[in-house]
Formats: C-alpha cells, structure tokens, sequence
C-alpha cells in the first residue's frame, strides 16, 4: 500500500532551489506531497486518469510514482534519502534511493508531455539526478559541476523538459557517483509513445526492473561501495531469488520485458521456453527488419534492452542471467574447493570458532542447498528457493515467467505452482541399461580404454 509521509517539518523547513529559469515562481507556489513506498512487493499498474492514456508497466518488486498535472505540466517529486531494502525475507541492506526504496519509483509519461521533476535531497552529501537517454536541453541533463550545481543537502532542485521521444531509459546520480550508484541510487524512466507507432506495438503485459550488483558482507548490512570487481549479491530489482516476484502472463499475451543495466559488468539475460525479439534500447526502438529470434540478449553496462514475445507455452519458465555466479546469493570469494573430502565434522568444529566460516560441499555446489549450516546475521544461503520437487538451487538473478490459461487478464498475482500434464514430465528409467563400451574394457584388461598423455611444457619459464 503506498503510504504518505510528510518530509518537511514547517513552512520553510526547505526551500526550493529553480534550476531553470522556464519555471516560474508560480509553479513553485506548492510542491508535490511526496508519495513514500516501503513495501518490497510487486505493486500494481498506475492507470493513468489525468493527461492522455497509455497501457502502464509493471515494475517487479517495485511501483510508479504518481504525479499531478499542474497547468497542462505533469509533476514528480523524488526524495533522495537513505532507505532500507528487502532484498529478501530476513535479509535487509542499508541503501540509498528515492521515496523510501532502491531502486527509485518508475517514472511514466507520455511523448510530448511536460514533466516537472522536484527533486529533494535528504541524503548527508550532494547529488543531482542525470536522465539517461533523454533528449533534453543541456541544463537539465545532471552532470553536477558541468551542468548544473550539485544539490546541497536539504534543497530541492527542479528539472523540467520534455518527453520528446518514446521508449525505455533510466535515472540516476551524476555525482559521486561511485558511491551513489554502489549504494543503489537509480530508477526506470518509461515514455510511452503518444500515436500508434511503426515500431511500438501494443501489449498485453508490460514489465520493467533494474539490474543492481552490491557487496554485502555475510553479517553486514551496508555495501562495500569501493568494490569494482567481486560483488556477491546480484538483484534484479534490489531483490534475490527467491525474494524476487514471478513474471505471470496468460497463455498467448504478448509480453514486454524492459531490462536496464546498471551494474559493472554485462548479463547475458536468458528466457526459457520460449524465443523473442529485442524490440527497444535507450537509443529506441529496434526497426522490424533489424530484429531476430533469440532466447538470450546481453545487456552491457548503462544499457538497457527491451524483449517481446507470446506467451505460447504453459508453465513455470526460469528467467535469469546466464552468468552462472550471479544466480547465487552471498557468494565467498575465498572459499576453498573442497569436492571429494569429508570435511563435515571439521566445519561444525571451526564454526564454534568462526561463526562465518564456509567451504564448497564434497560433492560440489549442490551441498551447499542441503546443509543447514549456521550463518551470520542478516545473511542469505548462496543456494535456496525451492520448488515443487525441492530445491531450486538458484539465488541472484533468477525469477520465473508463469504461464497459465487461465490468468485473468490484469491480474499479476502468483498462480502458485504449474501442474504438468500426464505424460508431459522427465521421469526415472527403470528398464536395463547396456554397459557402455569404456567401461567393458577397462573391466577386462585392468587399463583404462583411453590414456590421456600429458606433457608439460619446457619454455616460458613461470606460466
């Protein structure tokens, strides 16, 4: 439920601060009451009911903020402040974002539209906010100390423009950025096109979110913001698996799925059971002719990706990175690989000792699910969610697209889990098996059938 919650103690207590000189002194007579968000859940679609209508998204584990029209002028108010973020039940990170979550509210227009943006700063330093991939006069563009003055601590900055073209973007900190961004400050920006457009269709489902990377420390509860390489917590949407939200469609809709990457590093983002076509970037939509099939797009750093397909297959469809690292959760980097050794009885021993002390199970990742081994506070599994037949082992950037015939349309609540039909299921064999080859000969002669010869190399002293 969005909830309402009054920043300002007293007349006064904040002034605005114009950041162009196109808004007058009567438009900053009152500023938008600030609309707050602290629930981690997937909020509904925003319908618009002032200014000209659209089919809204839909952001995963997240919401769009409201606005009001002032003078044909459609007004936001974003509050940057520190916010604490579910990333999932019982694991909790101290953040910064906008109106009580990070990632920020999404932001909805239409092409065309006038937006007003006030922007309030409760953070304990400077910021200022860049509208990636907008066309927009160069004032308003947010590179603190190139074009504009950073906002102090405690004032309100305005930004005003034009929505002048539509499609999938982003905003986010052009100030300290290094810290800011680390620490989740970022949120989705979505114009919708004003007229039927050539390459714009019209959609049944409509969903967006962020890809945001963090270091945790296992027991912490604020990111590491000077790390560039070794994060161990990969989000869509601040959320890990499985505290992310499942996409739900009915069979045969036709689906959007805008992805924005503000990470350090690319994800190849995967879809089962079903092919797509990469349809918009923030440059745009994607011409008909340029698109192709895929069950795959890589999203790189500061871009974004927007994906259509039908909904053809019924089921519970996983959807994730194919970076296989970032479908887990708390990942160690120092964890030594301990695959074919007992060591069960030596961890419990150690972690009277070391509380947080962990290594890769004997028989590989998969022991990692099974064990109940004791964890530091405010601290995920690397491996959890379970599904109807056990344990996923997924975290990070995982969710699920469920398809079903019966999903009502607008409804995006999770339909629990698919049923597969009779006969529709990978089962045990249980009839014989015939010895393969290999191993009849090794049977028989004592030697493996294949030796594998190593030589090793005699130059290059050091590799």
């Amino acid at each position: 439920m969005v909830s309402r919650r009054d920043f300002f103690m007293g007349a006064g207590a904040i002034t605005a601060a114009v950041a162009a000189s196109s808004v007058s002194r009567v438009s900053l007579a009152g500023l938008p009451e600030p609309v707050i968000q602290s629930s981690p859940e997937t909020m509904a679609p925003l319908e618009p009911n002032t200014g000209r209508p659209y089919k809204p998204v839909v952001t995963l584990n997240g919401w769009t903020l409201p606005w009001r029209m002032n003078n044909g002028v459609k007004e936001f108010h974003l509050v940057a402040e520190p916010v604490v973020r579910e990333m999932a039940p019982g694991f909790n990170a101290h953040l910064w974002g906008y109106n009580g979550q990070s990632p920020g509210p999404t932001i909805e227009v239409v092409e065309g539209d006038r937006v007003r943006i006030f922007v309030t700063n409760k953070l304990p330093e400077h910021t200022s906010i860049h509208w990636h991939g907008q066309r927009l006069p160069n004032g308003m563009d947010g590179v603190a100390g190139l074009n504009q003055r950073a906002i102090p601590a405690g004032k309100t900055y305005v930004y005003e423009f034009e929505a002048k073209r539509p499609g999938t973007f982003m905003y986010h900190p052009h100030a300290d950025e290094m810290v800011q961004m680390a620490m989740g400050m970022m949120g989705f920006w979505v114009t919708h096109p004003r007229d039927a457009h050539p390459n714009i269709d019209e959609v049944d489902r409509d969903y967006c979110f962020l890809l945001n990377a963090y270091d945790v420390e296992p027991g912490s509860y604020t990111p590491k913001i000077m790390e560039m390489l070794d994060f161990n917590i990969w989000t869509f949407n601040s959320r890990v698996f499985p505290g992310i939200d499942p996409l739900v469609a009915r069979k045969d809709d036709k689906v959007r799925i805008r992805v924005g990457n503000l990470t350090m590093t690319n994800h190849p983002i995967h879809l089962h059971g079903h092919e797509f076509e990469v349809t918009g970037t923030d440059g745009g939509p994607v011409p008909r002719g340029a698109r192709w099939p895929e069950v795959t797009t890589d999203v790189a750093v500061g871009q974004m990706r927007q994906i259509e397909f039908i909904a053809s297959d019924l089921g519970d469809w996983a959807f994730h990175c194919h970076k296989s690292h970032h479908t887990m959760n708390a990942m160690g980097h120092d964890v030594p690989t301990m695959v074919g050794v007992d060591h069960r009885k030596v961890v419990t021993q150690i972690n009277d000792l070391i509380p947080d002390y962990m290594v890769m199970g004997e028989r590989g990742m998969a022991d990692m699910a099974e064990m109940q081994m004791p964890l530091p506070e405010n601290t995920i599994p690397m491996m959890t969610g379970d599904g109807p037949f056990g344990s996923v082992e997924m975290g990070g950037m995982f969710t699920m697209l469920k398809v079903r015939a019966d999903q009502p349309a607008g409804d995006y609540r999770d339909p629990g889990w698919y049923r597969q039909p009779e006969g529709t299921q990978a089962f045990e064999w249980t009839g014989p098996l015939a010895e393969p080859a290999r191993f009849k000969s090794e049977s028989t002669t004592g030697k493996p059938a294949v030796e594998v010869q190593v030589r090793k190399p005699t130059g290059h002293s050091g590799h």
